[in-house]
């Protein structure tokens, strides 16, 4: 039962008392009524009855959260009055309170408290904000020391602009995320923010440490569209990544940079790309051969409006998946012939280290490898297929 429950069974104890003439108004009070300690405090509670009920205190009896308590905690004070006493109290197993309740000797309820233990709010730390292409700004934080006070407490998110603002409140609180705070109105460009949290409870209050920030220095975007990936003609070992720039920024000057993961279809490790700039196509280079690969792309909207701060990354955009080519050399079948592979060995020790060389330079999106990188490829696949069609020729 809640203490919220307990309360509404109190007062319609006390309703049937005025109602029908063999009940009592106020039968029963316990004092303190509600009260908020610190954990590790002491409490001593009181049941007064009314005289006319005709109940002796000796014959009452006290329970937390359903649990009788011992009797050698009790003391009789009067006929009419029992007390109890509850030393080094843990903190209240829900916010609503824990119920310390006096009954009669039979176990009805006579009166009932509420007791909040807890802590004070300690300051609020990690205090972080962030704004969706400039229409508003979203802070985060966390809760102090062990973050858990046991009791009902408030957070409040402040702002003012730096220099001649007036203090206000952030209204637009997520009831998906805790601790999180959307300004969505009168956001001001190219002027400095001062903003804090204050957590407050009946124990105590603290705020955070204030953070200075401009929204320009802050901006993240949407990720970028339609993301598409494709084969690179019969290379088997690369993809063509192309996306479309986040619309939302279109009208904003600011220089782009952009990022690209991706991993094999049965592998969830990531191998991430950082030097794709502000282009907004790309080439894969180095992939395995007849193989499923997921790829996804994120923005980072850098220096908007002259801002020099390093950019906050948008979210990734949603995985696209494409297959590279099966390799010609494995689709052909094999052939343990020794001429076949006598004649092919020269040739692939003259070019091993040229093959390296230009493998290595074609990670990442430089167009001057990947010209060369291609031409290699198509050279090696051509002298492929035409030695397989002489071996073919000589078996005939």
């Amino acid at each position: 039962t809640t203490c919220a429950r307990l309360h509404i069974y109190a007062h319609r104890v006390a309703s049937w008392a005025i109602i029908f003439p063999f009940f009592l108004p106020d039968v029963a009070i316990i004092y303190p009524q509600d009260p908020v300690l610190r954990m590790g405090s002491n409490l001593t509670a009181s049941c007064w009855v009314h005289p006319d009920l005709g109940v002796h205190a000796s014959s009452l009896f006290w329970t937390l959260n359903g649990q009788q308590l011992p009797s050698s905690l009790y003391r009789v004070l009067s006929p009419t009055n029992l007390s109890v006493t509850l030393a080094g109290l843990n903190a209240s197993r829900q916010t609503s309170g824990d119920n310390l309740v006096c009954h009669n000797h039979k176990g009805h309820i006579l009166a009932g408290s509420c007791l909040y233990v807890g802590l004070p709010p300690e300051k609020p730390v990690n205090l972080s904000c962030w704004s969706r292409n400039t229409k508003d700004l979203t802070c985060s934080w966390a809760p102090g020391g062990r973050g858990e006070t046991n009791i009902s407490t408030q957070y409040k998110l402040k702002y003012k602009l730096r220099w001649y603002g007036t203090e206000k409140e952030c209204k637009d609180y997520s009831h998906t995320q805790p601790y999180s705070c959307s300004i969505t109105q009168d956001l001001h460009l190219f002027t400095p923010y001062e903003i804090w949290v204050e957590a407050s409870n009946q124990l105590g209050r603290a705020a955070s440490d204030v953070i200075i920030l401009d929204i320009l220095d802050v901006v993240t975007t949407d990720p970028p569209s339609s993301v598409t990936v494709s084969r690179v003609g019969q290379l088997e070992d690369q993809l063509s990544v192309r996306w479309v720039a986040p619309p939302a920024l279109k009208d904003f000057l600011f220089q782009a940079k952009y990022q690209i993961r991706y991993r094999l279809e049965d592998s969830q490790d990531w191998k991430v790309m950082d030097d794709v700039g502000n282009q907004t196509s790309c080439r894969l280079a180095g992939l395995r051969p007849g193989t499923v690969y997921f790829v996804q792309v994120r923005c980072n909207p850098v220096g908007i409006y002259g801002s020099r701060k390093a950019g906050i990354w948008s979210e990734w955009s949603h995985p696209t998946a494409a297959s590279t080519p099966h390799s010609e050399r494995l689709m052909s079948g094999s052939c343990d012939s020794k001429s076949s592979g006598d004649s092919n060995s020269t040739l692939r020790r003259e070019l091993k280290q040229f093959f390296g060389w230009v493998r290595k330079h074609a990670y990442g999106c430089s167009s001057m490898s990947m010209k060369l990188y291609d031409q290699w490829r198509v050279l090696m696949q051509k002298s492929q297929k035409t030695r397989n069609q002489v071996l073919q020729g000589d078996k005939s």
